[in-house]
């Protein structure tokens, strides 16, 4: 009798699993329940407590055998924003279902080990209404790099609040190994995450106010670029001063590309460059293209759809690509098809690389690629920097001052690479570096650093020495309504979201394939939001994003593509 009411449990669990995610209901399908992984044992409370059997054969609770429920309740009181919940371990599932009991608790990702344990533990008891949530997640022996993808994919730091990992002590101690390495996953999603929320908490409403403005320009129609074969590309590193030398020997077999830092710097040297990139989506970046003013450049200006309205006065020929924001990324899917080129590494010569690869360019070289300072210096000569100091220095901050506040503005650490050579390093241009390292493995193009005097660049990638396939030409699609019709279009979809529910993960489960993808277009705005009003609760989130974009586009379609 009690064999057959194992099998019962085991298959009442499968079939609720099975809904959800039938991949793990097939392999614990196939699992065996009867190798004793666990004993079961009953707490006061007359609750089935699962016990793990040690080598030695004796059996650890894990959890409390006088009552495990109010255990679990106490595990999760002390949640104060945290909507996305991680807990290693499974057991009896007291302190999930304590969890899940919350409507502030948005997602919960459940991670285990040994398929064959945790078939055990599905033929104990039922744990149907934990399986039959739509809020719990069960990862049974995920591959290397699967939790972290996991919590990349499915958590929203704008809806859901905090994260917190929770583990099951006594659980995590019979796999150290296992768990360890899960908790780094969990340690290596966060921080990326951080590092892109905090992004879209200072520049979600100006990357969405920037967008809505500039689709009246990339409304125009364009010719298509021919592909490149050979590319160099200039960053504005200090090196670049004694590189352009070598630049000029190179010159006429090289398509330049220029970031929009360097720029000032390239056309002081005398150097016209064949194009121009700029990602930037502050009015700051108006600086770099200062000593071309008042006349626009003639040669093409790549933006970013998020870049600067004002910016598209200063070239007569601007190419509009979309970056990583969802809002470009839905205009170019149901407006007009933009190219997209990968500004994922968060800085511009990183976007230049990825624009070179999008030109069809099979040998790419890097010009003043510091990622560092060098000798303590910021930028090479020409730059923005320059005159921008120059003409706010007074007696109280003289030039020097200035650009002394400006180097230690944030931490740095000096590394020393040969007699008399030696640069600061800062944590952000560390991370670019090894973004585009990492980018430079992934490509098929063959990157190489012309030496310089910063950081040194580890470039080993794939680069073929010969293109592969067809060449795609650089051109967006035609356009499937005006500009005005697709930004009414899209107005009358953000006023028709619902509005918010208490919980998210439900919110987000009813509503309907085009309504989240509207959703996902107001998440960065809701970033910045949320910072400055200090939101605690997603739902005023929401419905304040919601009221901001309806208001902006309203804006927009009363005065037509004015400069904001």
């Amino acid at each position: 009798m009690e064999r057959s009411m194992d099998k019962l449990f085991f298959e009442r669990n499968l079939l609720a699993l099975s809904q959800k995610d039938p991949a793990l209901c097939a392999r614990l399908s196939g699992a065996e329940t009867t190798r004793e992984r666990y004993r079961f044992l009953n707490s006061r409370a007359g609750e089935i407590v699962p016990a793990l059997v040690n080598e030695d054969g004796a059996a650890r609770p894990l959890h409390s055998l006088i009552d495990p429920e109010k255990e679990g309740n106490r595990l999760v009181s002390t949640l104060a924003d945290e909507g996305y919940l991680i807990f290693f371990g499974l057991g009896g599932a007291f302190h999930i279902e304590a969890a899940l009991k919350r409507q502030d608790v948005h997602r919960v990702v459940t991670v285990e080990y040994d398929i064959h344990g945790i078939a055990e533990l599905l033929a104990s008891k039922e744990y149907i209404a934990l399986l039959g949530d739509s809020r719990f997640h069960l990862l049974v022996d995920p591959a290397a790099g699967e939790l972290e993808a996991f919590i990349l994919e499915t958590y929203q730091p704008a809806l859901f609040g905090g994260i917190r990992l929770i583990p099951l002590r006594t659980r995590t101690a019979f796999d150290q190994g296992a768990f360890n390495a899960a908790a780094e996953e969990v340690s290596a999603a966060i921080d990326r995450l951080s590092t892109d929320y905090s992004v879209q908490a200072y520049f979600g409403r100006r990357w969405f106010a920037n967008i809505i403005r500039n689709l009246f320009e990339a409304g125009k129609q364009q010719s298509a670029l021919p592909p490149v074969r050979n590319a160099a590309i200039c960053a504005a590193g200090p090196s670049l001063d004694r590189q352009l030398s070598f630049l000029a020997e190179r010159r006429s077999s090289r398509y330049l590309i220029a970031t929009d830092t360097s720029l000032p710097a390239l056309l002081q040297g005398g150097f016209q460059p064949d194009a121009v990139v700029s990602i930037d989506c502050q009015h700051i970046s108006y600086y770099h293209f200062m000593p071309v003013t008042p006349a626009p450049l003639q040669i093409p200006l790549f933006l970013d759809l998020s870049s600067p309205p004002l910016l598209t006065a200063q070239s007569a020929a601007v190419r509009f690509f979309a970056g990583g924001h969802p809002l470009a990324r839905y205009a170019a899917r149901y407006w007009r098809s933009f190219p997209e080129v990968d500004t994922s590494g968060a800085n511009v010569t990183y976007a230049a690389l990825s624009l070179a690869e999008c030109l069809g360019a099979e040998t790419i070289e890097l010009y003043g690629a510091d990622f560092s300072y060098p000798l303590g210096r910021t930028y090479a000569r020409g730059t923005y920097i320059y005159p921008y100091f120059e003409a706010r220095q007074n007696r109280l901050a003289p030039l020097e001052a200035r650009h002394s506040a400006f180097l230690f503005r944030t931490s740095l650490t000096k590394k020393t690479v040969g007699p008399g050579a030696w640069y600061y390093e800062t944590p952000s241009l560390r991370a670019y570096r090894e973004v585009l390292e990492a980018k430079a493995r992934r490509q098929g193009a063959r990157l190489t650093a012309v030496p310089g005097e910063g950081a040194p660049l580890n470039l080993a990638c794939s680069g073929r020495s010969k293109h592969q396939g067809p060449y795609r030409l650089f051109a967006p699609g035609k356009a499937s309504m005006s500009a005005k019709e697709f930004l009414s279009s899209y107005r009358n979809a953000v006023a028709a979201l619902p509005l918010p529910e208490e919980n998210m993960a439900r919110y987000l489960e009813r509503l309907a394939g085009g309504a989240k993808q509207i959703l996902a277009t107001l998440l960065p705005a809701a970033a910045a939001l949320k910072r400055r009003e200090h939101y605690r609760r997603c739902g005023p989130v929401l419905e304040a994003v919601k009221e901001d974009a309806l208001a902006e586009l309203d804006k927009v379609l009363k005065t037509g593509a004015d400069v904001c």
